[in-house]
Formats: structure tokens, C-alpha cells, sequence
């Protein structure tokens, strides 16, 4: 008999190219459709009904079955209230990180394998091996196609999460994907990629955060302590943000962009700066909690590696050792607006390593403590 997967079906492209190749593969395919978010669940913003019809519809033309799983009471603990807690805490979480490790490599997993299944897939543009020399061992690596790769966003999975995981995206382009899709006759041929919240869906996000946190004005401050705007709540803005600051460019006599260089949470005054290469936008070293190694252990430190302090910055040379406050990465270059609460994941080449939470980031110049 042919083995079963079970692949985690969104209704789009990428989730309905994975399965129709497995199927091809000779593989026992079994879709499942996961909801795991219903607080406000309209058309509007969550898709999940329109997401469930595309589902059935590819499923249907691939010849394989459909079964929906509520997990929204699970993604609402484990994801969605850690993420509101990074927030009122002034750092910025990444959800997609733990909605990965929490729910879809988590409770997905588990519910695939009481389904019988012995692989699992989903549509994640990345690759698993077998370590060499250690086939007990699971290897997580990028994505050949470098556009869409996907690894960063996997990096917190466990052995026991990679050990069944099958990627069939992982050799392909995202060109190629569409391709095999449109070829088919799989209806989410030019379904366009979501970009929103993981499972929440794209939204005026300071509206929909609102909801949950609440604002709590205060002054935007440079860092001499010149006040030249009013923000809405720190939790509303992120480090290296230009959009939505409402401060004229020519304050200070400069046409320049802002951009939000750091949070004086004492204060609740957001630090802005004047310019992308403004000095307090950059930071040479950030120290990091909370680490995973894919492996299951720590290879020795300090560890020459590259590494991402954010999803889609390039790889950066850097030195990853213990000092008495921790773990730091101290990078050849000045980095751009690392960012606490997002994650510095590390690499050998095309090996994903594991990675951490930013907790800190070491400026080239500091910003001064905002003053009335």
C-alpha cells in the first residue's frame, strides 16, 4: 500500500501544487483545511470560507479528499495571546513563527497522525535531508529558489516536527509552481499570495490591534528630545518604520524621510530619526534569548555563521558567543533596525541552524533619553 500524507491545504497555490505532486509520487494524499481564527471571521478580512471552497475545488480536481479542522481556540492561546503580550511589552512578535511551531508542525501534526498519516506535508518553500553520517538527524534547508524561501519562518521545528515533513516546493521556483498549477487545471492557478497576519488575514492592522490593546498617545521624539509629532500607542509602531508617522519632512529643515529608531517605554515616547542611514538606525551586535537549535543541542560557541535579523534582509557575516549577559551576535557589518521581539536566525550556507528572539540591539549611536 502507498504510504499516506497528510497536507495542510490553505486554498492557495502553493498548498494545491504540494498535494497534486505528491499524488503524482504515488502517495495516499488526504487534505486537510485548518480555521484558526473566528473572532471576527468575515469576508472582509479572514477568508477562511472563500479559503475552504478553493480547497474543495483543487482537491476535486486532483482526485483526493478534503477534511476541515478547527484549531482557533489552540491558536488563540499558544499564538495570538503571545503575540499580544509582545506588543503591550513594546517589542514586535513575528506570529508566523510560532503559528508554525504552535499549530501547523504542532497541532496539525499530531491531528495528521491520528489520521494515519506517515508523512506530512505542506506548502512551505523549503527542503529537508537527512544529516550525513547521522540519518536519525533531520537537516532543515533554504528553498532553491531564493525569492520565496521560507526557512526563517521554520526555524523554531523540533526533530519530532521535522522527521516526517515533506516540502515538495523546496526544488521549484515559485514560476515553476504557477506553471504546474495553470498546466493542471488547478483552479488557484493565479490565486494571489496572502501577506497578512498568519490565519488573521490582511487588515488596517492599528484597527484591528486596537481592539485588543489600548492607545495610548504620547510624544514622537528625536533622539536630542525635540518633540515634533504625537504617535498613538508604542505598540502601533515598529523599529525602521517610515509609513504612517505623520511628521511632515521638512521638520528640522530637512526634506529626509522619518523613521522610528527606537521606544522609550518609561517615557511612552517613540524615538524618531530623519533619514535611512541615520546612525540610530544601525546596530553592530544584538543579544538574543530564548534559542533553538534544530539539531536538539548547542554546537560549540562562539560559532562563525551568517544570520537574518529580519525576513527579508540578506544574509550577514557574524559571530555568535556567550558573554556574561547572554547570547550576542556581533556582526562584521552594521545591520539595519534590528528589531526586539522579531528573530535573528542563524546559518551555514543553505543550513538553517536555529535561532532566537532579539531582545536587544547595540546601536552605533545610541538615542538619547527623550526630555519634555
Amino acid at each position: 500500500m502507498s504510504k499516506r500524507v497528510v497536507v495542510g491545504m490553505s486554498g492557495g497555490v502553493d498548498s494545491s501544487v504540494a498535494a497534486w505532486l505528491l499524488k503524482q509520487q504515488g502517495y495516499d494524499v488526504v487534505g486537510v483545511f485548518m480555521k484558526n481564527w473566528e473572532d471576527d471571521d468575515t469576508d472582509e478580512y479572514c477568508t477562511s470560507r472563500a479559503d475552504l471552497v478553493d480547497a474543495a475545488a483543487v482537491c476535486d480536481v486532483i482526485g483526493i479528499e478534503l477534511a476541515a479542522v478547527n484549531f482557533a481556540a489552540l491558536y488563540r492561546e499558544r499564538v495570538f495571546a503571545q503575540f499580544l503580550r509582545e506588543y503591550r511589552a513594546g517589542r514586535t512578535p513575528n506570529p508566523d513563527v510560532l503559528c508554525n511551531s504552535e499549530i501547523k508542525f504542532e497541532a496539525f501534526l499530531d491531528h495528521a497522525l491520528e489520521l494515519g498519516a506517515e508523512r506530512v506535508a505542506t506548502g512551505h518553500y523549503a527542503r529537508v535531508r537527512r544529516a550525513a553520517g547521522d540519518p536519525a538527524r533531520v537537516e532543515l534547508l533554504k528553498a532553491v529558489d531564493a525569492t520565496k524561501d521560507q526557512s526563517y519562518f521554520l526555524h523554531r521545528l523540533a526533530q519530532r516536527q521535522l522527521a516526517p515533513v515533506v516540502f515538495p516546493l523546496g526544488e521549484l521556483t515559485k514560476r515553476e509552481v504557477r506553471a504546474i498549477a495553470r498546466r493542471e487545471g488547478i483552479p488557484t492557478y493565479a490565486k494571489k499570495d496572502s501577506t497578512g497576519i498568519c490565519f488573521i488575514g490582511e487588515r488596517p492592522f492599528r484597527d484591528f490591534l486596537a481592539r485588543y490593546l489600548p492607545r495610548t498617545p504620547g510624544p514622537m521624539m528625536t533622539p536630542e528630545g525635540v518633540t515634533v509629532g504625537e504617535h498613538a500607542g508604542l505598540a502601533y509602531y515598529t523599529l525602521g518604520q517610515r509609513q504612517g508617522l505623520g511628521i511632515g519632512g521638512t521638520r528640522g529643515g530637512s526634506a529626509a524621510p522619518w523613521f522610528v529608531a527606537g521606544k522609550d517605554l518609561a517615557r511612552n515616547a517613540l524615538v524618531v530619526v530623519q533619514g535611512h542611514d541615520h546612525p540610530c538606525l544601525y546596530a553592530r551586535e544584538v543579544a538574543v534569548d530564548e534559542m533553538h537549535w534544530i539539531a536538539g543541542v548547542s554546537p560549540a560557541l562562539p560559532l562563525r555563521v551568517a544570520a537574518k535579523t529580519r525576513y527579508r534582509m540578506a544574509d550577514a557575516a557574524c559571530v555568535l558567543e556567550t558573554t556574561d549577559a547572554g547570547l550576542v551576535a556581533r556582526f562584521d557589518a552594521p545591520q539595519w533596525a534590528p528589531t526586539p521581539g522579531q528573530y535573528l536566525v542563524v546559518y551555514d550556507g543553505e543550513l538553517c541552524l536555529g535561532g532566537g528572539v532579539i531582545v536587544q540591539a547595540t546601536h552605533a549611536a545610541a538615542p538619547v533619553e527623550a526630555t519634555a
